[in-house]
Protein backbone atom coordinates (compact mmCIF):
# COMPACT_ATOMS: atom_id res chain seq x y z
CA UNK A 1 0.00 0.00 0.00
CA UNK A 2 1.45 3.44 -1.05
CA UNK A 3 2.09 6.14 1.48
CA UNK A 4 0.17 8.85 1.56
CA UNK A 5 1.76 11.71 0.01
CA UNK A 6 2.93 15.00 1.96
CA UNK A 7 1.09 18.07 1.23
CA UNK A 8 3.53 20.50 -0.77
CA UNK A 9 4.54 22.32 2.90
CA UNK A 10 7.76 23.95 4.04
CA UNK A 11 9.67 23.16 7.04
CA UNK A 12 10.28 26.64 9.41
CA UNK A 13 12.47 28.03 12.08
CA UNK A 14 10.71 29.68 14.70
CA UNK A 15 11.81 33.34 15.75
CA UNK A 16 14.71 33.34 17.45
CA UNK A 17 15.51 33.01 21.10
CA UNK A 18 19.05 34.77 22.77
CA UNK A 19 21.63 37.19 21.04
CA UNK A 20 19.39 37.13 17.63
CA UNK A 21 16.97 38.89 19.04
CA UNK A 22 13.61 39.77 16.57
CA UNK A 23 15.35 39.60 13.70
CA UNK A 24 17.40 36.54 13.30
CA UNK A 25 19.52 36.91 10.46
CA UNK A 26 23.07 36.89 10.12
CA UNK A 27 22.80 41.18 8.69
CA UNK A 28 21.25 42.27 11.65
CA UNK A 29 23.67 40.18 13.53
CA UNK A 30 26.62 42.13 11.98
CA UNK A 31 28.93 44.53 14.43
CA UNK A 32 27.52 47.79 13.40
CA UNK A 33 29.94 50.69 13.27
CA UNK A 34 28.93 54.11 15.89
CA UNK A 35 30.66 56.01 16.87
CA UNK A 36 33.64 53.15 17.15
CA UNK A 37 32.13 50.44 19.11
CA UNK A 38 29.80 47.41 18.35
CA UNK A 39 25.65 47.71 19.20
CA UNK A 40 25.37 44.09 17.99
CA UNK A 41 26.00 40.90 18.91
CA UNK A 42 27.34 37.65 16.85
CA UNK A 43 25.91 34.28 17.25
CA UNK A 44 28.48 32.01 17.99
CA UNK A 45 26.43 28.96 18.52
CA UNK A 46 22.83 27.77 17.49
CA UNK A 47 20.80 25.31 19.66
CA UNK A 48 18.33 24.04 17.70
CA UNK A 49 14.90 22.42 19.27
CA UNK A 50 13.13 19.42 17.81
CA UNK A 51 9.60 19.04 19.83
CA UNK A 52 8.13 15.54 19.70
CA UNK A 53 5.52 13.52 17.74
CA UNK A 54 3.59 10.39 16.69
CA UNK A 55 4.98 7.13 15.06
CA UNK A 56 2.72 8.52 11.88
CA UNK A 57 0.91 11.71 10.58
CA UNK A 58 1.21 13.42 7.49
CA UNK A 59 -0.91 17.00 8.83
CA UNK A 60 0.89 19.91 9.95
CA UNK A 61 1.81 19.57 13.66
CA UNK A 62 -0.26 20.96 16.54
CA UNK A 63 1.47 24.28 17.78
CA UNK A 64 1.47 22.20 21.39
CA UNK A 65 4.18 20.17 20.26
CA UNK A 66 6.49 23.35 19.23
CA UNK A 67 5.43 25.62 22.75
CA UNK A 68 6.21 22.05 25.18
CA UNK A 69 9.80 22.69 24.38
CA UNK A 70 9.28 26.45 24.33
CA UNK A 71 10.45 26.63 28.28
CA UNK A 72 13.90 24.45 27.45
CA UNK A 73 14.59 26.48 24.87
CA UNK A 74 14.05 29.95 26.62
CA UNK A 75 16.15 28.57 29.34
CA UNK A 76 19.22 27.43 26.67
CA UNK A 77 19.05 31.14 25.29
CA UNK A 78 19.34 32.42 28.78
CA UNK A 79 21.86 30.46 29.72
CA UNK A 80 24.36 30.53 26.30
CA UNK A 81 23.44 34.50 25.57
CA UNK A 82 27.23 35.47 27.02
CA UNK A 83 28.21 33.64 25.00
CA UNK A 84 26.83 34.77 21.77
CA UNK A 85 24.12 32.03 21.62
CA UNK A 86 20.60 31.74 19.62
CA UNK A 87 18.02 28.84 20.03
CA UNK A 88 15.40 28.52 17.24
CA UNK A 89 12.43 25.41 17.62
CA UNK A 90 12.02 23.51 14.16
CA UNK A 91 8.42 23.30 13.01
CA UNK A 92 8.09 20.19 11.15
CA UNK A 93 6.01 19.78 7.97
CA UNK A 94 4.28 17.22 9.36
CA UNK A 95 3.23 15.49 12.63
CA UNK A 96 4.88 11.81 11.93
CA UNK A 97 7.75 10.15 11.47
CA UNK A 98 6.09 8.05 8.62
CA UNK A 99 8.51 4.88 8.47
CA UNK A 100 11.23 5.06 6.50
CA UNK A 101 10.54 8.93 4.58
CA UNK A 102 11.76 10.41 8.48
CA UNK A 103 10.39 13.10 7.70
CA UNK A 104 11.29 15.14 10.79
CA UNK A 105 14.89 14.14 10.35
CA UNK A 106 14.76 15.66 6.67
CA UNK A 107 13.41 19.03 8.48
CA UNK A 108 16.52 18.81 10.65
CA UNK A 109 18.34 18.40 7.88
CA UNK A 110 16.99 21.33 6.25
CA UNK A 111 17.20 23.71 9.32
CA UNK A 112 20.64 22.97 9.91
CA UNK A 113 21.33 23.98 6.32
CA UNK A 114 18.73 26.83 7.13
CA UNK A 115 21.18 27.87 10.50
CA UNK A 116 24.41 27.69 8.23
CA UNK A 117 22.69 30.25 6.06
CA UNK A 118 21.47 32.64 8.30
CA UNK A 119 24.86 32.36 10.60
CA UNK A 120 28.17 30.78 8.92
CA UNK A 121 30.02 28.49 10.71
CA UNK A 122 28.64 28.55 13.77
CA UNK A 123 28.74 24.92 15.69
CA UNK A 124 24.97 23.49 16.64
CA UNK A 125 23.72 21.55 19.34
CA UNK A 126 20.63 19.54 18.47
CA UNK A 127 17.82 19.14 21.02
CA UNK A 128 15.27 16.77 20.54
CA UNK A 129 12.01 15.44 22.52
CA UNK A 130 10.83 11.89 21.93
CA UNK A 131 10.57 12.07 18.30
CA UNK A 132 12.33 14.72 17.48
CA UNK A 133 15.37 12.99 19.95
CA UNK A 134 15.10 10.68 17.44
CA UNK A 135 15.04 13.00 14.31
CA UNK A 136 18.50 14.95 15.95
CA UNK A 137 20.13 11.78 16.45
CA UNK A 138 19.22 10.68 12.69
CA UNK A 139 20.68 14.23 11.79
CA UNK A 140 23.78 14.17 13.75
CA UNK A 141 25.80 13.71 10.54
CA UNK A 142 25.41 16.89 9.17
CA UNK A 143 28.71 19.33 9.18
CA UNK A 144 27.10 21.93 11.22
CA UNK A 145 26.47 19.40 14.08
CA UNK A 146 28.67 19.72 17.37
CA UNK A 147 26.30 18.00 19.72
CA UNK A 148 23.22 16.39 20.46
CA UNK A 149 20.98 16.10 23.28
CA UNK A 150 17.91 13.70 23.32
CA UNK A 151 15.85 14.08 25.89
CA UNK A 152 13.43 10.86 26.49
CA UNK A 153 14.63 9.53 22.58
CA UNK A 154 11.83 7.36 20.99
CA UNK A 155 13.84 4.31 19.37
CA UNK A 156 12.11 1.85 18.59
CA UNK A 157 13.97 -1.62 18.21
CA UNK A 158 14.16 -2.12 14.88
CA UNK A 159 13.69 1.07 13.22
CA UNK A 160 12.23 1.18 9.84
CA UNK A 161 15.04 0.58 8.12
CA UNK A 162 14.80 -2.97 6.43
CA UNK A 163 14.69 -4.39 10.19
CA UNK A 164 18.12 -2.95 11.46
CA UNK A 165 18.64 -0.64 14.36
CA UNK A 166 19.00 3.31 13.75
CA UNK A 167 22.59 3.80 12.78
CA UNK A 168 25.08 5.34 15.03
CA UNK A 169 27.83 6.05 12.56
CA UNK A 170 26.55 9.54 12.23
CA UNK A 171 27.30 10.16 15.67
CA UNK A 172 31.21 9.73 15.13
CA UNK A 173 32.90 13.34 16.11
CA UNK A 174 29.97 14.45 18.05
CA UNK A 175 29.67 15.22 21.80
CA UNK A 176 26.36 13.28 22.46
CA UNK A 177 24.15 13.29 25.61
CA UNK A 178 20.76 10.78 26.46
CA UNK A 179 18.47 11.59 29.47
CA UNK A 180 15.63 9.43 29.76
CA UNK A 181 13.26 8.60 33.34
CA UNK A 182 13.19 5.40 34.63
CA UNK A 183 9.35 5.09 34.08
CA UNK A 184 9.03 6.39 30.79
CA UNK A 185 5.61 4.21 29.62
CA UNK A 186 5.49 6.12 25.78
CA UNK A 187 9.75 5.64 24.73
CA UNK A 188 11.41 2.58 26.19
CA UNK A 189 14.52 3.65 28.34
CA UNK A 190 15.93 0.02 27.51
CA UNK A 191 16.10 0.67 23.96
CA UNK A 192 17.58 4.70 24.80
CA UNK A 193 20.40 2.47 26.76
CA UNK A 194 20.64 -0.22 23.75
CA UNK A 195 21.21 2.83 21.23
CA UNK A 196 23.64 4.59 23.39
CA UNK A 197 25.98 1.40 24.12
CA UNK A 198 26.15 0.34 19.98
CA UNK A 199 26.87 4.17 20.26
CA UNK A 200 29.60 4.36 23.08
CA UNK A 201 31.47 1.98 20.42
CA UNK A 202 32.63 3.75 18.07
CA UNK A 203 32.04 6.98 19.94
CA UNK A 204 33.83 7.53 23.24
CA UNK A 205 32.01 10.81 23.48
CA UNK A 206 28.87 9.38 24.08
CA UNK A 207 26.86 9.21 27.52
CA UNK A 208 23.52 8.46 29.17
CA UNK A 209 21.99 9.86 32.43
CA UNK A 210 18.78 8.19 33.64
CA UNK A 211 15.99 10.24 36.12
CA UNK A 212 14.87 7.64 38.46
CA UNK A 213 11.37 7.44 38.79
CA UNK A 214 10.43 10.32 36.30
CA UNK A 215 8.05 9.88 33.42
CA UNK A 216 8.35 10.67 30.05
CA UNK A 217 8.09 14.55 30.22
CA UNK A 218 10.68 14.62 32.89
CA UNK A 219 8.49 16.84 34.90
CA UNK A 220 8.72 15.44 38.14
CA UNK A 221 13.19 16.36 38.32
CA UNK A 222 12.75 19.26 35.76
CA UNK A 223 15.06 21.55 37.08
CA UNK A 224 17.67 19.08 37.78
CA UNK A 225 16.71 18.20 33.75
CA UNK A 226 16.61 21.84 32.30
CA UNK A 227 20.05 22.62 34.35
CA UNK A 228 22.01 19.20 32.58
CA UNK A 229 20.41 20.24 29.73
CA UNK A 230 22.20 23.85 29.78
CA UNK A 231 25.90 22.13 31.27
CA UNK A 232 25.77 20.09 28.37
CA UNK A 233 24.75 23.03 25.77
CA UNK A 234 27.39 25.53 27.10
CA UNK A 235 30.47 22.96 27.64
CA UNK A 236 30.04 21.31 24.16
CA UNK A 237 29.59 24.26 21.76
CA UNK A 238 31.47 26.77 24.22
CA UNK A 239 34.45 24.26 25.35
CA UNK A 240 33.22 25.89 29.45
CA UNK A 241 33.99 22.51 30.30
CA UNK A 242 31.40 20.76 31.55
CA UNK A 243 30.12 19.65 35.08
CA UNK A 244 32.04 16.84 37.29
CA UNK A 245 28.99 14.27 36.91
CA UNK A 246 28.88 15.19 33.34
CA UNK A 247 32.56 14.60 32.63
CA UNK A 248 32.63 11.42 35.03
CA UNK A 249 29.96 9.87 32.57
CA UNK A 250 31.47 10.36 29.66
CA UNK A 251 35.03 9.38 30.94
CA UNK A 252 33.41 6.02 32.40
CA UNK A 253 32.98 2.76 30.49
CA UNK A 254 29.44 0.82 29.78
CA UNK A 255 27.41 0.33 32.08
CA UNK A 256 28.19 2.78 34.29
CA UNK A 257 28.80 6.21 31.69
CA UNK A 258 25.39 4.79 30.37
CA UNK A 259 23.03 4.76 33.40
CA UNK A 260 24.65 7.46 35.41
CA UNK A 261 21.84 8.90 37.50
CA UNK A 262 20.63 12.37 37.65
CA UNK A 263 21.62 13.51 41.47
CA UNK A 264 18.60 15.66 43.29
CA UNK A 265 19.23 19.40 43.03
CA UNK A 266 21.94 18.59 39.83
CA UNK A 267 22.60 22.71 39.11
CA UNK A 268 22.41 24.23 42.18
CA UNK A 269 26.31 24.16 42.91
CA UNK A 270 27.41 23.59 38.90
CA UNK A 271 31.13 23.58 38.37
CA UNK A 272 32.28 24.19 42.27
Amino acid sequence: MAQQALPVREARLGKPLGTAGKEGTREALRWRSGNGRGTGREVSGVALLLPGGGPTGVRRPSPVAALAVRPLAVRLAKAGRPEGLTAHVVRYRCSGWNGPDAHPARDATWALDEVVRRYGDVPVCLVGTGMGARAALHAAGHPAVNSVLALAPWLPDTGENDGRPDPVKQLVGRQVLLVHGTNDERTDPDLSYRYAERAKKINRDTCRFEVHSDGHSLHQHRAEVLALAADFMLGSLFARGYSRPVKDALAAPPPLGLRMPLAAGFGASLRH
